[in-house]
């Protein structure tokens, strides 16, 4: 028996999921987070699942692991104190940004806090040219300088950025050596290994937040290594990358930029494989845990790649899936704006206090004390009867709320939902309609922990026929998991024109980058026959600001392909932009390679169909408030684990489950379809 572990570390549950590769038995555990130290709700995860379903620490074959460390430290500002050496000139191009504004006419718009003090902002003599040449040499007395003044400081970290370092990187190089000389105990890191593409401001933000998340996420692997150490986890342990795909913890401690968006990812992963499975290749996911949502957007079973964007207010040049956030969550707290209207978020009780139902001191009501008082939520317990609830509680903090507003309790606890659905469906919009795609003609898949309880409110909302429930929505991040493959992206730019002799410029583009991916193998243990490489360039008419992706034909680099590239380049300027410049020159811009370590996943087999009757599965009744009927409406509750393929059921019901709770309004009709997913159908 040999067990594969998959941790999420949300802001309020820490989700385990174990699957067994002989057996194909799937088992899940939830525990409250921790978020004063994240590694001790994930060693408590691992060790109560682990004794749940019987095993020991020696029959863990691989553990994956997810985790918001790195965005919650970047959001809520508490990395560590960096300085930053750049060439003589352009310290203060990481407060300038860019002359587009993504507020251009608001004048009480506040500019993200800068992760870098002006005083720590240190330019040392060194000038490279744009074709690599030297114009001024490195001043190295002035690095030794600008070390010990930043060790002196008391900054932890140390971010080193020049004008053109992605051409030449040996002047960071150099810098890098001297600073670990003079200042040893520091995290330091380059810009050209950290991004080494153009756009200096997007490198230099991108270096930066790496710098100011380094020493975080490095203590935080440091302490869950040991603690992984001390239960008996032998296997080497992966992280989550924002790109969907694992690295080592090493890599992960000294590049954490890659890990921004590691939690939702996996979710994202999950799905792809799930909605493949099931038959709805196009998704739009729906993720709703404790503290926000994340939607995103699968075309023909794919979610975008992106090669950069901002998060959170910081430009960030590194690989991610398109997820989109918005802080509504179970946690998130509703309140009265000074308008006198009710808004949700984007503040969240998180894991403790909690919501009030909780009962650990929290009195301002959240999104989950209103499902709590309308019991869509079970009124007195959660998580499969573990955690106790105080629907009590709840009620009294939303009749507070409810005074204020001069409404009864059950219609604001009803507002609370309303307000969050279109909080969601504004989110939605903004993958879907903002891209020209057309949310009725998706599948809306929900997981996360309210994903499920909110999901056929937000189809209405927006329209959408379909709702695809997962069988193990609460955890699916978890999942997702042990579905993903290792994966390592490394680019460079060089700026070449399409023309016969740019075919020796990307053969040796691509042979350095094809170099560091095999280092990279090497360095993951990753096998011969698992290793897979796909090359991609970033192409433009020359002279425009933005690029578009085109991948590389397989095989030697002839004429034949550039008139490929050509073709490709042009099918996506048209589709994007609607036109083609058949006169333009066109140039490559950046080269990349991305570098996939396969591993063995966790999979899923049909089970035979059981027939609609799903009587066996209820458990009881419940009264649920529906705004649909105005009040209070007995529903039956079915228990998700007894419903089998084929099972259907008709609205207005319930059905729970350890991890999640499934709301299917009146109206509806819901089914169990082969591999245990449960789809519901809108009228």
């Amino acid at each position: 028996m040999a067990w594969r572990i998959g941790v999420d570390s949300g802001g309020t549950f820490t989700d385990v999921c174990l699957f067994d590769d002989e057996t194909e038995r799937v088992e899940v555990w939830k525990v409250p987070s921790t978020p004063d130290d994240p590694s001790r709700g994930i060693a408590a995860g691992v060790e109560e699942g682990i004794a749940q379903i019987g095993a020991s620490a020696g029959d863990i074959a691989y553990f994956g692991h997810g985790t918001t460390v790195g965005t919650n430290a970047l959001i809520q500002h508490r990395g560590v104190r960096t300085g930053l050496i750049t060439t003589d000139g352009f310290r203060d191009l990481l407060e300038i940004g860019r002359q587009k504004r993504p507020d251009l006419y608001d004048l009480q718009a506040d500019k993200p806090q800068m992760l870098v003090d002006r005083e720590l902002r240190i330019e040392v003599p060194e000038r490279v040219r744009f074709d690599g040449s030297v114009e001024i040499p490195l001043d190295e007395e002035a690095v030794r300088a600008a070390a010990r003044q930043l060790r002196a400081s008391g900054a932890k970290s140390v971010a080193i950025c020049f004008l053109y370092s992605f051409v030449r990187g040996d002047h960071e190089a150099t810098v890098r050596r001297i600073v670990a000389e003079e200042f040893p105990e520091a995290f330091i890191c380059t810009s050209h290994e950290v991004a080494p593409e153009f756009r200096e401001y997007e490198r230099m933000s991108t270096a930066v937040v790496n710098a100011y998340l380094g020493p975080v996420m490095h203590g935080y692997i440091e302490r869950l290594a040991n603690r992984l150490d001390e239960l008996g986890v032998k296997p080497k342990p992966h992280l989550t990358q924002s790109n969907g795909g694992v690295i080592g913890f090493k890599a992960a401690a000294e590049l954490p930029v890659r890990t921004v968006l590691s939690g939702p990812s996996t979710g994202v992963v999950a799905a792809q494989v799930i909605g493949q499975v099931a038959g709805f290749p196009n998704l739009i996911t729906f993720d709703m845990g404790g503290t926000s949502s994340d939607v995103a957007l699968l075309a023909n079973g794919q979610c975008r790649l992106a090669s950069e964007a901002v998060v959170h207010g910081y430009p960030i040049k590194a690989p991610m899936l398109d997820i989109h956030t918005v802080g509504a969550g179970g946690g998130s707290i509703a309140h009265v704006d000074n308008g006198g209207l009710l808004k949700v978020g984007p503040r969240s009780a998180g894991a403790d206090p909690g919501p009030v139902c909780y009962g650990r001191g929290n009195e301002e009501p959240t999104v989950t004390d209103a499902n709590v008082v309308l019991q869509t939520l079970n009124p007195t317990h959660l998580l499969g009867g573990r955690m106790a609830v105080r629907q009590d509680l709840a009620k009294a903090a939303i009749g507070r709320l409810a005074d204020k507003l001069g409404m009864d309790t059950m219609a604001t606890a009803q507002g609370i939902l309303s307000v969050v659905t279109a909080n969601m469906a504004k989110a939605i919009r903004v993958i879907s309609v903002q891209r020209g795609h057309d949310p009725r003609d998706y599948t809306l898949m929900a997981f996360g922990g309210a994903g499920p309880l909110h999901a056929a409110r937000l189809a209405r909302e927006l329209d959408m026929k379909r709702i695809l429930v997962p069988r193990t929505p609460g955890i699916l991040c978890a999942m997702g998991l042990l579905l993903t493959d290792l994966r390592a992206d490394f680019a460079v730019t060089r700026l070449t024109l399409v023309a016969g002799e740019a075919v020796s410029d990307i053969e040796t583009a691509f042979d350095a980058l094809t170099g560091r991916a095999e280092e990279w193998f090497v360095n993951e243990a990753v096998l011969p026959a698992a290793r897979q490489t796909t090359r991609t360039v970033d192409m433009r008419y020359a002279g425009q600001n933005y690029e578009l992706a085109v991948a590389l034909p397989d095989g030697p680099v002839t004429t034949a392909t550039l008139d490929a590239l050509v073709a490709g380049f042009e099918a996506a300027h048209k589709r994007m932009y609607g036109f083609i410049a058949e006169e333009e020159p066109i140039q490559i811009v950046t080269f990349r390679i991305e570098a996939t370590g396969l591993v063995a996943k966790a999979s899923f087999k049909p089970r035979p169909d059981a027939g609609p009757d799903a009587s066996g599965a209820i458990i009881g009744k419940r009264d649920v408030w529906l705004p649909e009927a105005n009040g209070m409406v007995s529903c039956p509750v079915y228990d998700r684990a007894k419903l089998d393929a084929g099972n259907r059921i008709t609205g207005p019901a319930i059905v729970e489950q350890m991890d999640a709770t499934t709301v299917v309004l009146p109206g509806m009709v819901a089914h169990v379809e082969p591999y245990l997913n449960l789809v519901l159908e809108l009228p």
